[in-house]
């Protein structure tokens, strides 16, 4: 049965059961009332908004009051502690594993069981990243692939063909020769692509050489062969155009979210991107602005075709939420394809759903929204690791970058002091673990 009947019917079995099993004031004065906290806000915002007035709209059992909360995922974390968390929120994929470890969310499973959904019904690798601990802690809402986006009038200025954007890293250096421009002084003023611009995914690019941040259990491997490749062609940046060259550079860039953003102004021909850039570009790149999406190329095409680094925005039940029930059937409701198709066409991304109608496509402004998916679906599709040390790691690999990139290390160095760091930190959380597991666990399996 196509996912949109069976939630459709599951959803309505949901209410019932919901009405039948909960006979509190609420229900006997009115809908019950759940309140959704979400990060959003602005057109995203606005988005969202539009699902829950479907919801509400749907049936009378239910009500969701949502609000646009900043700094969720601090604030949220103090409402559970103080034992008043909202029946619903919305999280990034990279917090679940703090959360579940911190017993502050609900898990799932019985939900997803009863209504009889499952990983099937999804692109795998959203599924999977609401899992923790063989437990699902989360519904995603809208997901992102990363991709890249080429100025197409770059390239064809430069003797390149458009419709032919870079495969492998070796490819990009040799546009990256092509597009480079300096003034009569010698100054950098325009190149192909930099590992900095935007910088945030600086801890990523390891991906794109085969490597990988952990391998998934219990090993952090910060100082791979593949990582430190992945660092030294970072680091073989300011070694060829100049490390104060690259700063000078960067420093004349504008902000993101601006008409002064360097890759809307010609300055940098190619950045890794999600389909969100199709709203930067529409609101401040030239209306004559041509563009291009591609797998971002990686040092071997053969063997790592299509990398992506994926990413999504998730639902969940956080811990001691007084309504856990109809906040399932809401989420239920958003995960349903026409909700979820609104949702994400709102705000210009892609259906985590393994199935997408052919009027999304139809209706999407974003002309390049099936290479994104597609990306999300390749084997070679990436995710943050899902581990409660993160975040820690995150920014030591930040720092990492930022040390080779100004060549104040080299990258066997900064990346080998992340590793013993990083490890230990690893195995400290995993003793914690090993001593809270039994606990857990029992509290996870509880009805």
């Amino acid at each position: 049965m196509p996912l949109t009947r069976k939630l459709k019917t599951l959803l309505l079995c949901s209410l019932s059961v919901i009405l039948i099993s909960c006979g509190n004031s609420e229900k006997e004065n009115g809908p019950v009332v759940i309140r959704y906290w979400e990060k959003w806000n602005g057109f995203e915002a606005d988005a969202m908004r539009l699902i829950v007035d479907d919801f509400n709209a749907s049936q009378d059992e239910i009500f969701v009051e949502y609000s646009s909360v900043s700094q969720i995922d601090r604030r949220l974390m103090l409402a559970i502690a103080g034992g008043i968390p909202p029946d619903v929120a919305g999280l990034w994929n990279h917090a679940l594993p703090v959360y579940a470890e911190n017993n502050a969310l609900t898990p799932l499973n019985r939900y997803t069981e009863a209504a009889g959904i499952g990983r099937e019904d999804y692109i795998s690798i959203y599924w999977d990243m609401c899992t923790h601990r063989n437990y699902l802690w989360a519904l995603p809402s809208t997901p992102a692939s990363t991709a890249l986006i080429y100025n197409k009038k770059m390239f064809r200025e430069a003797g390149l063909d458009p419709e032919r954007p870079p495969r492998s890293i070796a490819e990009l250096e040799a546009y990256n020769a092509k597009l480079m421009k300096r003034d009569e002084s010698g100054r950098l003023i325009a190149c192909g692509h930099i590992p900095a611009e935007p910088g945030w995914w600086s801890p990523n690019w390891v991906y794109w050489f085969g490597g990988d941040l952990w391998d998934g259990a219990e090993t952090i491997t910060a100082d791979s062969p593949e990582n430190i490749e992945a660092y030294r062609w970072v680091q073989s940046y300011p070694e060829r155009f100049g490390a104060r060259d690259l700063m000078s550079f960067k420093d004349g860039f504008g902000n993101f979210a601006s008409p002064q953003n360097p890759f809307f102004t010609g300055r940098v021909a190619m950045v890794l991107q999600g389909p969100w850039i199709y709203n930067f570009i529409k609101n401040y790149a030239p209306e004559d602005f041509e563009w291009g999406v591609a797998p971002f190329p990686s040092v071997n095409p053969e063997l790592f075709p299509n990398v992506t680094l994926v990413e999504s925005d998730i639902l969940v039940i956080p811990a001691g939420a007084e309504h856990p029930d109809e906040a399932f059937a809401f989420i239920q409701f958003v995960n349903s394809q026409v909700e979820m198709e609104k949702l994400c066409l709102a705000q210009r991304k892609f259906s985590p759903l393994a199935e997408t109608s052919a009027g999304f496509f139809e209706e999407h402004p974003n002309p390049y929204i099936g290479e994104f998916i597609d990306l999300a679906k390749s084997p070679q599709a990436k995710t943050l690791p899902g581990t409660t040390v993160w975040s820690l790691y995150a920014n030591e690999m930040r720092q990492a970058f930022g040390s080779v990139w100004t060549q104040t290390a080299t990258t066997e160095e900064v990346l080998s002091e992340v590793q013993i760091r990083m490890q230990e930190n690893f195995d400290h959380r995993a003793r914690r673990w090993k001593r809270m597991e039994e606990t857990l666990l029992t509290e996870w399996e509880k009805p």
